[in-house]
């Protein structure tokens, strides 16, 4: 049984259709990729995973049991931290657990140090950079008990070298975790360098175009992202998203 299905969703606004007919599935433990130009309904699809807004048809399926239109069964991070601005970084990255009713103050505390935030538990968000704030916000979802992890662009505001950094910390907490993770981005190299698997969406209205099994072993290193192979990769992905962006303007 895969662990979450997106089951021919359709989305318009009006007459304006955004999603045309959206299949595809992740496995228990698998990090995904959407992958798709702006403006693609990538963050719509999300909001209909997260159960924030209703598809006009099909369903959003979690273990073979339907989703749709329930928030709280998946831990959702938009594209800004969405931090809560009067509750410290450590009651922040507490707040799933506080909803579920099972605290572990000391697991959230040894996270803030993997990061590299020990000394900010009692600090405010505005006190923070923005990579500093991505990683309280990925902590958070971490510790909350949903089985999926949505992350929506969540490096898209960073410089490319905070970006990397930030990448590679992603990679170490996931794998140390284990979390199912479905990421939403339009950068290819991101992609690439994050997923067991890349899913391309075409322009608007959306459908899946392809599927890129990623081939490189993890722990993934930082020179791979100069190695003839990943180059070859990050081509045929691009081409692929061109071909399809010329058909829709044909």
């Amino acid at each position: 049984m895969e662990h979450l299905e997106i089951r021919d969703i359709q989305k318009s606004f009006g007459s304006n259709r955004v999603l045309d007919g959206v299949n595809f599935s992740t496995e228990k433990g698998e990090f995904v990729s959407l992958l798709g130009p702006s403006g693609s309904g990538k963050s719509t699809l999300f909001r209909m995973i997260g159960g924030i807004s209703s598809p006009s048809s099909g369903d959003v399926l979690l273990e073979g049991n339907s989703i749709k239109n329930h928030p709280g069964s998946v831990s959702y991070t938009p594209q800004t931290p969405s931090l809560m601005p009067w509750r410290s970084i450590l009651d922040n990255v507490l707040l799933g657990q506080e909803i579920s009713g099972k605290k572990d103050e000391e697991m959230a505390a040894q996270m803030l140090e993997r990061a590299g935030l020990s000394g900010f538990e009692q600090a405010y968000p505005h006190e923070l950079s923005g990579g500093m704030k991505q990683r309280v916000s990925f902590i958070r979802s971490i510790l909350s008990p949903q089985p999926l992890i949505l992350l929506d662009e969540p490096f898209s505001a960073l410089d490319e070298f905070t970006r990397t950094d930030m990448q590679k910390w992603l990679l170490s907490m996931w794998s140390e975790h284990q979390r199912s993770i479905l990421f939403v981005t339009h950068n290819i190299e991101e992609a690439i360098f994050l997923s067991d698997r890349v899913i391309v969406l075409s322009q608007r209205p959306a459908k899946v175009i392809k599927e890129f099994e990623i081939p490189f072993e993890r722990p993934r290193k930082e020179e791979i992202l100069l190695s003839e192979e990943f180059l070859y990769m990050k081509k045929d992905i691009y081409q692929e998203m061109r071909s399809s962006h010329a058909s829709a303007n044909y």
